[in-house]
């Protein structure tokens, strides 16, 4: 995607890549819908974004994997389940050539959430 034309919406962002991709890009859409129904989205750091209370995950399509970010704490607390995924500190890398690991995220997504509420109840 040409960074001069940065997408407004999370429909304009999946628009801007090969079907196949933009198939994967919507069933994570899905996923964290469905785990996250009160969550907005968003584009943040020109990427998809959902967000609760902050943050909620961020995902994104590059040539050969589609990376998901749920902030450290999301991966740190699923670390032996992502092992098996390439990762860095806040992040993973899903092959495009393999199956979306939808439970998995739903999972992380469920997490996040309950973080993310955890949180904004103390700060009340």
């Amino acid at each position: 995607m040409d960074s001069a034309d940065k997408p407004g919406t999370i429909d304009e962002y999946i628009a801007g890549f090969p079907k196949e991709t933009q198939e994967m890009l919507q069933q994570i859409r899905s996923a964290v819908k469905a785990a996250a129904p009160d969550a907005k989205e968003t584009i943040s750091y020109a990427i998809p974004t959902f967000t609760l209370n902050g943050a909620l995950v961020h995902f994104a399509a590059f040539k050969n994997h589609i990376g998901f970010y749920a902030t450290p704490t999301g991966h740190e607390a699923f670390a032996k389940e992502l092992a098996a995924y390439k990762t860095g500190k806040g992040s993973v890398q899903f092959p495009l050539d393999q199956p979306m690991p939808l439970d998995l995220i739903t999972r992380i997504v469920q997490f996040r959430v309950k973080q993310n509420l955890e949180k904004a109840g103390q700060k009340k």
